[in-house]
C-alpha cells in the first residue's frame, strides 16, 4: 500500500510513523523519537511530522498519544505556542513602496525581544499596562488565582505584564501577501514567562516522581506524570490555563498590529474576512482508535477534516494557510512549520550576514548578525515539507511575507 509515511519498527516497542519523504531526518532526531516510542503508555504509535528535528526531551514535530500518563517535557515550556493569521481587505497595491514605517509602528505597538536589566524593565514586557491588556486579562484572572493558591511562586512570574507581547527566538509578526494579492497579518507566540515557569516546574516534579519510585527511563527528560496523581491533576489544569493565555496573547497582539497598520496607512480596512488561531505545543483529550487518549503535539498542529491551520516557512520563505484532511494515521495532525536543519549556534557559524541579506531580499526586516540564527538557510525548504504531508492537509492560501518583526 502506498502511504505518505514511513515506519520505524523497534522490537517490543511502539512503532513510529514518519511523514519525512523528501526531507531531512537526522539520526539524533530519529533516536529521540525511538526513546519516546519505548515508553509503556504510548497509544498505537508515535507520529513524526516532516518538520521533525531534535528538541529538549521530546522531538519537535512529534505527535505523542498516551494513555494514563503525560510527559511534561514533551509539551515543553512554551505551552500553547502557536499561530494566528487574519486576512484583511487590503491589497498589495495599497501598501506603500517603503514598509519601514509600518514595521516601526508594529515594533512600537507590541513589546518584543528581551533585555536583561536589573534596574529597568525588560523591553519585551509592559511597564504601564495598557487598557486593552487589562481587559484581556480579566477572563484569565480567576483561573490564575486558583493556580497561585496551589503554586504561590507563579504570582511573581511575568503573567499580565507579558500578555500581548511577542517574546524571542522564532516568534515573529509578519505582513504577508497571498496568491490573490490580499494582505494578511500573521504572528507566532505562546504563553510567555508564566507558561515557561509552569512547564519548568512540572518537568522537575515529574523527574522527582521518577526518582521517588525508582523508574528507569531511556531519557531523563521523558519523566512523566501518572494519570490520577495529584501532580497530574495540577498539571493538566495549569496547562489548560496556559493554553488559554497563549490564545489571548495572540489575539491582543493581532489587535494591536492591525491598529498600528491602520494608523500608519491612514485607512480603515476590514479584518474579519478570514481568521485562524491554532496551538502547536499543547495537550488535548481526543478519541483515536477506540480509546480516549491524551495527545501531545510538540511542534504539530491539529488537522482534523476541515480544521484550519497555519504552516509558516522561514523569514524569507512562503507560508501556508491549510485545511486538515483528517488523516487518522497522523492522529489528525500536520507540521507546525519548516523545521530546523541547523542549530542556532551552527547557523551563526555557517551563514554570513551577506547570505542572510540576500535570502531576505524583498522583506522589510532586521538584516543584522543578531538574527542569523533565524535565517532561511537554518530551516528545511518549506515546499518539500508541504509535499511530504500532502495526505495530511490541503493548501488553501499561499502567503509571502513583505514585513517580518522578530523577537
Amino acid at each position: 500500500m502506498n502511504t505518505g509515511y514511513e515506519v520505524i519498527h523497534q522490537k517490543g516497542f511502539s512503532p513510529i510513523k514518519s511523514w519525512t519523504k523528501g526531507v531531512s531526518f537526522d539520526e539524533k532526531s530519529r533516536q529521540q523519537l525511538m526513546n519516546i516510542a519505548r515508553m509503556p503508555f504510548i497509544h498505537q504509535w508515535v507520529a513524526a511530522m516532516p518538520d521533525v528535528h531534535l528538541g529538549k526531551g521530546a522531538t519537535i514535530g512529534s505527535v505523542i498519544p498516551t494513555t494514563g500518563a503525560i510527559i511534561p517535557a514533551a509539551v515543553g515550556v512554551d505551552i500553547g505556542c502557536g499561530m494566528i493569521a487574519v486576512k484583511t481587505s487590503l491589497t498589495a497595491k495599497q501598501l506603500p513602496d517603503s514598509l519601514v514605517k509600518v514595521r516601526s509602528a508594529i515594533e512600537k505597538a507590541v513589546p518584543h525581544g528581551r533585555t536583561m536589566n536589573r534596574r529597568r524593565r525588560d523591553s519585551g514586557s509592559w511597564g504601564e499596562l495598557p487598557d486593552d491588556v487589562e481587559r484581556a486579562w480579566k477572563p484569565l484572572d480567576d483561573g490564575f488565582q486558583k493556580l497561585i493558591e496551589k503554586h504561590p511562586f507563579l504570582e511573581k512570574t511575568n503573567h499580565i505584564h507579558h500578555l500581548g507581547t511577542l517574546g524571542t527566538g522564532n516568534h515573529f509578526i509578519e505582513i504577508c501577501i497571498d496568491e490573490t494579492d490580499a494582505v494578511w497579518v500573521m504572528l507566532h507566540s505562546g504563553s510567555r514567562g508564566v507558561g515557561n515557569r509552569i512547564g519548568t516546574h512540572f518537568i522537575q516534579e515529574a523527574k522527582k516522581d521518577m526518582e521517588r519510585y525508582f523508574i528507569q527511563l531511556p531519557d531523563r527528560d521523558l519523566a512523566y506524570l501518572a494519570e490520577g496523581s495529584a501532580h497530574f491533576v495540577d498539571y493538566t489544569y495549569a496547562v489548560s490555563w496556559a493554553q488559554d493565555f497563549a490564545r489571548v496573547n495572540r489575539e491582543v497582539m493581532m489587535s494591536r498590529v492591525l491598529k498600528a497598520m491602520q494608523d500608519v496607512l491612514k485607512t480603515v480596512f476590514a479584518t474579519d474576512l478570514e481568521a485562524v488561531n491554532c496551538h502547536h505545543n499543547y495537550i488535548s483529550r481526543e478519541h483515536h482508535y477506540g480509546e480516549n487518549v491524551w495527545v501531545t503535539r510538540k511542534g504539530a498542529v491539529r488537522a482534523r477534516k476541515g480544521d484550519m491551520g497555519i504552516i509558516p516557512g522561514s523569514m524569507g520563505a512562503k507560508s501556508f494557510i491549510v485545511r486538515g484532511l483528517g488523516n487518522e494515521e497522523s492522529f489528525c495532525s500536520c507540521s507546525h512549520g519548516a523545521g530546523r536543519v541547523m542549530s542556532r549556534t551552527q547557523a551563526k557559524k555557517e551563514v554570513s550576514l551577506q547570505e542572510h541579506i540576500k535570502a531576505t531580499k524583498g522583506v522589510e526586516c532586521r538584516k543584522d548578525s543578531s538574527v542569523i540564527d533565524e535565517t532561511p538557510a537554518a530551516y528545511k525548504p518549506i515546499e518539500k515539507v508541504m509535499a511530504a504531508q500532502a495526505d495530511l492537509v490541503e493548501i488553501v492560501h499561499t502567503l509571502k511575507q513583505v514585513v517580518c518583526v522578530k523577537g
